[in-house]
C-alpha cells in the first residue's frame, strides 16, 4: 500500500490519467474517425496531454478545494 503522505499525488496522477484516457479518446475519435492508426494517434494525443495534465491537476485542485469552500454552505 501507498502511505497517507501521498494520497494527494496519487490522486492527482489517476484522476489526470483517466480525465485524459478519456477526453484524448473523444477528441481524437471526433477530429479523425475510427481510422486504421487511430490507437497510435490516440496514444499520441494522451501522452502529449498528460504531460501537462498531471501538473495543471496539482496545482489547480488545491484552488479549486478553496473556491469549494467559499461557495458551500457550512453548517
Amino acid at each position: 500500500m501507498i502511505p497517507k503522505k501521498y494520497e494527494f499525488i496519487v490522486f492527482a496522477f489517476l484522476m489526470s490519467f483517466f480525465m485524459t484516457l478519456l477526453m484524448s479518446f473523444m477528441i481524437t475519435f471526433i477530429n479523425i474517425g475510427l481510422v486504421e492508426d487511430f490507437l497510435v494517434r490516440w496514444l499520441g494525443a494522451f501522452w502529449r496531454a498528460y504531460i501537462i495534465a498531471f501538473p495543471s491537476v496539482l496545482t489547480v485542485v488545491p484552488i479549486v478545494r478553496k473556491i469549494v469552500r467559499k461557495l458551500v454552505a457550512q453548517h
